[in-house]
């Protein structure tokens, strides 16, 4: 009991060191940090719109440029392109103050119109109108909000405003706060970005912010602005208009940006604005599953057409992103493996656990049939400086260079998707499809648990369960039940072939008693001779010294299941908020119980979370303890016997193996998915049904050592091998010890 104590402790403190390290990751509130940066600092926060280039040791922030008469000063927003290491080169002396020169170009609001008002928006808070609906800023005629009409951010709020709807009570809606909101502007220090919003317009190298109360808005959501020399004489028009698209159930926008040479000269023209960024932070999860991926197309030598997106190895963490800018490196896109490949980019984005908001080519074919998005040159990270897991990430693009030709215009479009990581939107509808954009879905969870997903088999089994639940039983908790059965019905043949292994070599370890306490007397002495006889034995007898281990290859067996559907239940949208067996518990007065198959099974929730230090506890989960119970019966079913040669020490590690499988994964598996649990709690019944009937099966059958020796298969041979080294290494070790000259 020792040493079970002293295993239960330490495994239990690796525990608690794993969810220190995962509730560690939770959002902390902290302070805003300062937009000024100190001559010391890494500039991750730093005007865009200076004057004058800043110096590699210590970037300043610009003044305010002056967006003319008709509208007030522009503010200045942070921006990457003067991010670089405080400390790439030594201090300068400073400086005598001088009067900064007057800016070159200007934007102002064209004559005849007034400055955009904030909060004009399009679509609609009704489903059966929009899926969204969009807020504008005023400030640099960008996005202030979008919030979906029918995602919600807790099961309660989803499942009350689905019996307001079917009962036509609007007064039991629940408040719009309660929506879910898939992006709004971003504090950068004292900086408010909206989403998408402009950020500059160059002309022939020289910059014109475009960040402030400088727009009309011409119509829900289209603006213009108009830039001006030093003079005062107009030399560009530029226009953003946020469409939505035809389909008025889509969830894709185009983004149109117009840039219009208003001169009797050619310009050289670079559009700069803010781009998809920090999506909302997923308080129910201990892990920050917020990353950046990248769709792209190889040179035309190796896809002439360029029909194919790919998207291996462009899925980059939000933190490492974080890390790479407080290094002073806050390019994107192109990355060096993009380079080095020639790649080109067709679509980015950011996703969360369960949304995607993305840029793309505005891919229309047969009349826009390119894949290539020609409007994004460079994608930087903009972060405010903090470089920790709780600072606010935001991307800048960078369009190409275009020379425009007198009273000409050079567009920039850009197509925009908002919506869920549904499978059913971005695989099988267009634009989506045909662009590749299912390969933002991911089922994994990324870091160094990525490999032990098996995202691959995720894939099947999400396909499965697709299936059964369109097809068949048509309810998530149902369908995990099934494929519960199948894997059952398919691993039978192993379960019953390991079963009967177990029980012959149990009989054989029997009979062969009196010859092992012989050997074990015999030998005592010498170990490795021991073994060498024992192995002798087992051959003559036609024993498999490992025919005990077959006994756990089943569950060995559904281990990659087990990982593979964690992962499935975790990032499946469909399985968002889905209840289990058609919501039968939610009808006793909203019950909690199994309402979300993608979180705990929440049997008793506490009205406020219980602190335990390690992690707050929110409810008392059910299917866990359960589990834990189930598990406590099936030693008896499932362990391997114990055989008269096993030593004291092995029968109390067999011992503390079974209490470390009934009390470990009721611990590990009480936060996951209750989907999850379910499966593990179901196929664990079933197993103890399918062992008892094996087990009768195996008490009517003809079990008696046959002395032939028999076929060893790879888990006997593997085991004699492992014997036959350790005996050579006694053999030497034993030689090494003798002194030398002994018996001269």
């Amino acid at each position: 009991m020792k040493k079970f104590f002293i295993t239960s402790g330490l495994i239990l403190f690796v525990v608690a060191i794993g969810l220190v390290v995962a509730s560690g990751q939770r959002p902390t509130p902290t302070a805003t940090p300062t937009a000024t940066p100190s001559a010391n600092s890494t500039a991750t926060s730093t005007a865009a719109d200076t004057q004058t280039p800043p110096t590699p040791s210590a970037p300043t922030a610009a003044p305010a440029e002056q967006a003319g008469s008709q509208a007030p000063a522009a503010t200045t927003a942070p921006d990457a392109s003067a991010t670089a290491p405080a400390a790439a080169a030594p201090q300068a002396p400073a400086a005598s103050p001088a009067t900064p020169e007057a800016p070159k170009f200007v934007a102002r609001v064209p004559e005849g119109m007034t400055p955009a008002a904030a909060g004009s928006s399009i679509g609609s808070l009704d489903p059966a109108v929009a899926p969204y609906r969009v807020t504008f800023s005023a400030t640099g005629a960008g996005i202030s909000e979008i919030v979906f009409s029918d995602f919600w951010k807790t099961f309660d709020d989803r499942r009350a405003a689905q019996l307001s709807r079917e009962g036509d009570q609007n007064a039991k809606m629940p408040p719009d706060s309660a929506r879910f909101v898939l992006a709004s502007t971003t504090e950068l220090g004292d900086f408010t970005v909206p989403v998408l919003s402009a950020l500059r317009l160059e002309i022939d190298g020289a910059r014109a912010s475009l960040f402030g109360a400088v727009w009309a808005e011409t119509a829900p959501g289209r603006f213009v602005t108009e830039i001006a020399d030093a003079e005062g004489r107009a030399v560009a028009r530029v226009e953003r208009a946020f469409v939505p698209a035809v389909d008025s159930r889509s969830y894709e926008l185009t983004l149109a940006q117009r840039v219009t040479n208003l001169t009797a000269s050619p310009l050289k023209v670079r559009l700069v604005h803010y781009g998809p960024g920090d999506l909302p932070r997923d308080t129910e999860s201990a892990l920050d599953i917020r990353r950046f991926h990248f769709g792209y197309l190889f040179p035309p030598e190796r896809d002439p057409n360029q029909n194919f997106v790919h998207t291996n190895g462009q899925m980059v963490d939000r933190a490492s992103i974080l890390s790479q800018i407080a290094k002073g490196n806050a390019a994107m896109w192109p990355n060096p493996s993009a380079t080095e490949g020639g790649f080109s980019l067709s679509w980015f984005g950011s996703t969360d656990r369960y949304f995607a908001f993305a840029l793309h080519a505005p891919y229309a074919p047969p009349t826009a049939a390119s894949k290539l998005v020609g409007s994004i040159a460079e994608v930087q990270g903009v972060a405010s400086g903090a470089a920790a897991a709780t600072d606010q990430l935001v991307t800048s693009i960078r369009t190409p260079v275009v020379e425009v030709a007198p009273q000409a215009t050079a567009s920039f479009d850009l197509g925009v998707y908002a919506g869920p990581l549904n499978p059913r939107v971005l695989s099988h509808t267009e634009p989506f499809k045909g662009l590749g954009m299912g390969g933002l879905i991911t089922y994994t969870m990324g870091g160094c648990c990525a490999w032990c997903t098996f995202a691959w088999l995720a894939d099947a089994l999400l396909w499965f369960l697709t299936f059964i639940h369109d097809y068949v039983v048509f309810d998530w908790g149902l369908a995990i039940v099934a494929l519960v059965v199948v894997v059952r019905l398919v691993l039978h043949p192993v379960q019953k072939k390991s079963q009967i292994a177990m029980q012959r070599f149990s009989r054989a370890m029997t009979a062969m008693k009196p010859e092992l306490d012989a050997l074990q007397k015999k030998f005592k002495d010498d170990p490795s001779r021991m073994q060498q006889e024992q192995m002798r034995l087992f051959r003559e007898k036609g024993v498999s010294p490992a025919g005990c281990v077959g006994g756990m290859l089943p569950m060995f067996a559904q281990m990659p299941i087990w990982m593979a559907l964690y992962a499935v239940l975790f990032f499946a949208f469909d399985l968002r908020q889905a209840p289990a067996f058609f919501g039968v518990f939610q009808n006793f007065g909203g019950w909690s119980f199994l309402a979300d198959l993608s979180a705990q099974d929440n049997f008793f929730r506490f009205p406020t979370p219980i602190n335990l230090f390690l992690f707050n506890l929110t409810a008392i989960n059910l299917l866990p303890i359960l589990m834990g119970i189930v598990f406590f019966y099936q030693q008896k079913y499932m362990s391997p016997p114990i055989t008269p040669n096993m030593s004291a020490e092995q029968i109390q590690q067999q011992k503390i193996m079974k209490w470390m499988m009934v009390i470990m994964f009721p611990i590990m598996t009480y936060i996951a998915p209750s989907g999850l649990t379910l499966y593990i709690l179901t196929s664990t019944c079933i197993g103890i049904i399918e062992s008892r009937i094996i087990k009768k099966q195996i008490d009517a059958m003809d079990l008696t050592v046959k002395p032939e020796p028999a076929r060893k298969g790879l888990l006997a041979r593997v085991y004699e091998q492992a014997l036959e080294r350790a005996a050579e290494q006694q053999k030497k070790q034993a030689g090494r010890g003798n002194p030398r000259g002994k018996g001269r």
